[in-house]
């Protein structure tokens, strides 16, 4: 499967290239320990191949399917990033994570780990559902009454006396 996110670079002359890549499950299976499991992505690669290198600008749009961290249902998360890229040929390896390093008679640049790498960088750390065009939350109700409900009884259950010597401190 790597083949399908890939690059062909050997033999490619100086020159302005566009690749087309479309993903779904089957390319989040190949990363096992993603919290992303399914989605629908299209990913141009519009490549500018010179001398000593090749120049990438990786442009990624669709949605991902995560879960909501409010009530754990699955929603579709819209994802739209551009990113630049540049494969550089030979050359000494640096720590910059922009830049790759391949050798000259390598016949393709396998992209798989990049565009993962950049569709969850666009993927926000905290997940939740958007409101609706009234403002209400997406979340599931059934979940969010459950959650309420725990929120009471732990604010009831917030009187402990032995901090009460503290907060008559806190209160002077």
């Amino acid at each position: 499967m790597s083949g399908l996110f890939s690059i062909p670079v050997k033999g490619l002359t100086v020159g302005y290239y566009s690749y087309n890549f479309e993903i779904e499950k089957e390319f989040f299976d190949l990363f096992e320990e993603s919290e992303v499991k399914n989605g629908e992505l299209t990913v141009t690669v519009e490549a500018e191949r010179r001398a000593t290198h090749i120049d990438m600008k990786i442009i990624i749009e669709g949605h991902v399917e995560v879960q909501c961290d409010r009530c754990l249902v699955n929603f579709a998360y819209p994802v739209q990033c551009e990113n630049r890229l540049i494969a550089e040929f030979g050359g000494e390896e640096t720590n910059d994570p922009d830049i790759l390093f391949i050798s000259r008679d390598e016949p393709e640049l396998d992209m798989k780990q990049c565009f993962y790498e950049f569709i969850m960088l666009a993927v926000p750390i905290q997940r939740i559902h958007p409101d609706d065009e009234k403002g209400n939350s997406g979340c599931d109700p059934v979940m969010l009454q459950k959650l309420n409900e725990y929120k009471i009884i732990e604010n009831e259950n917030n009187n402990d006396p032995r901090w009460d010597v503290l907060k008559k401190l806190k209160n002077n």
